[in-house]
């Protein structure tokens, strides 16, 4: 398994200009995520929605993206790659379009929902395209390193620049910046990008693509709501339909001739343990950032935009810890030892978070920072391994699958991570409190100007919860960073050649 492996032809400028051009709308749907943090009040003044249509202005994005993920990279795989990916950026210009311009909640909601179709289909087609254009192993370890670092950032950068622009413009700006950048994919995707799919994909399975969405929305809505509103009997329900349309999807794709998601692509080197990593790396990624954004607003009265530009700064050196690994894996250093290094940093982030106070605004970033960096070098790698690991023809499929899990993984950081966080402050919090403020910090600062002391002790119990929460997230990274030394030790730095013969057949059994 150690026998070295005959790299593919190089990669020159016509590739790398290509892969600057896929770094656009990579970078506009991570900021997706993220862009309305500051939007809200000034959507909620102009369209007035009700508590509900705010919630689904929210998280409509999200949801739809998640459970198109599969569909969509199963279909690039059949329709080409390129086609699909602009066909989803005309998509995502087109109901960036509309949501700048909605004059009612409904509409702002639709728009945003096609934006999540339009997302589910670049993010898949930018790291299948990514495969197929670098076809040298180290040349594709450091595009899929720059890949990881721009989809970190742009969460980040989202926030921000929904700050700006709702303070200098009007909120439909936010959505409007999306507008060059796709028309510059538009303009250029067709001369760069070269087209790929699937040679003989076998039909569309199309009853797999409902199967697909009831397995995935239903999971992922209830982990969200878990962390504000608690284990609600509907929340426990939601997830537990979820996984019973995730078995009645696995069964299909392991029975039917020509699957979604061909099983064989479990059977490649590191391809399930690469998305058991990821999906733990994106659940402390998203686990912390459930906190420390509290934590800056609320414990240090940092106003939203304040917290936003502070919360830059950890982003700083993500730019080189992912072409860091790249080097040492590139120069023969077993590629688990990289990622366990990855997770143990990450850790030592989750430590650092446990020893912060209510007054600890350059520990939170420096924790931040750190654990930032470990997960990228671990998602990095454990992305380049899974890309390498399944065949060419499956490069959509293979790469839908890790964002998926990716979206679960996020999911399933807030709902853990906040339930014991929020555990610990109920417990802590005073219990002459009124009930608003034992439910939430948030609810505690509202009434706080009319119980005395209760915003010092109501800050201090929401500080012990993050502590008890990054002690959690700690052990879990230590257990993640033993899962990978075992899990990819013996597995090769690059397991099998674009070139080699599938291991699947055209039919994909």
């Amino acid at each position: 398994m150690t026998n070295p492996t005959p790299t593919g032809p190089l990669a020159g400028r016509r590739e790398w200009t290509a892969l600057v051009v896929l770094m656009l709308p990579l970078l506009l749907v991570s900021m997706d995520v993220s862009v309305l943090y500051f939007a809200v009040p000034a959507i909620s003044a102009d369209l007035e929605p009700s508590g509900t249509q705010q919630l689904w202005i929210f998280d409509i994005y999200a949801f739809v993206l998640a459970g198109l993920l599969m569909t969509m990279g199963s279909l690039g795989d059949r329709i080409g790659r390129r086609k699909l990916l602009l066909i989803g950026a005309f998509a995502f210009s087109a109901a960036s379009l509309a949501a700048a311009y909605a004059h009612s909640a409904e509409m702002l909601i639709a728009a945003r929902a096609v934006l999540g179709i339009g997302g589910a289909t670049l993010m898949p087609s930018t790291m299948a395209l990514i495969r197929t254009m670098f076809t040298d192993p180290g040349q594709r370890a450091k595009a899929i390193g720059l890949w990881s670092g721009v989809m970190t950032a742009g969460i980040a950068l989202g926030s921000v620049m929904s700050g700006l622009l709702v303070q200098y413009f009007w909120w439909g700006s936010v959505f409007l910046v999306n507008l060059p950048a796709m028309a510059l994919l538009l303009v250029l995707g067709p001369i760069l990008l070269p087209e790929s799919k699937d040679p003989a994909p076998g039909r569309f399975d199309w009853w797999s693509v409902p199967l697909s969405m009831a397995a995935v929305l239903p999971v992922v809505y209830g982990l969200k709501e878990i962390p504000s509103e608690g284990w609600h009997v509907g929340y426990v329900v939601s997830i537990t339909v979820g996984l019973l349309f995730a078995t009645l999807f696995v069964h299909r794709q392991r029975t039917t001739a020509s699957p979604m998601i061909d099983p064989a692509l479990f059977r490649g080197h590191g391809f399930a343990p690469s998305v058991v990593l990821n999906l733990i790396g994106s659940f402390a990624m998203m686990g912390s950032a459930y906190f420390t954004t509290q934590y800056l607003q609320s414990v240090l009265g940092k106003s939203a935009l304040e917290a936003a530009l502070w919360a830059l700064l950890p982003s700083v050196p993500i730019g080189a810890a992912a072409p860091t690994a790249t080097a040492l894996v590139q120069k023969g250093v077993n590629r688990a030892y990289v990622v366990t290094a990855g997770f143990l940093i990450g850790a030592l982030g989750y430590a650092l978070l446990a020893f912060v106070g209510t007054d600890s605004l350059w520990l939170v970033l420096v924790a931040c920072g750190v654990l930032a960096c470990g997960i990228v070098v671990v998602i990095s790698q454990i992305t380049d391994l899974a890309l390498s690991s399944a065949p060419v023809e499956r490069a959509g499929s293979a790469s839908s699958l890790m964002e998926t899990a990716g979206e679960f993984g996020g999911a399933l950081g807030m709902a853990v991570l906040g339930s014991i966080g929020t555990a610990i402050y109920r417990h802590d919090i005073p219990a002459s409190a009124p009930a608003a403020a034992r439910e939430t910090l948030g609810g505690a600062l509202s009434v706080a100007d009319r119980v005395p002391g209760l915003a010092t002790a109501a800050r201090e119990a929401f500080t012990q919860g993050m502590q008890g929460a990054a002690i959690a997230g700690a052990v879990l990274l230590v257990g993640a960073a033993g899962l990978a030394a075992m899990t990819l030790r013996r597995i090769p730095v690059h397991s099998k050649t674009p070139d080699e013969p599938s291991s699947l057949s055209p039919s994909g059994v």
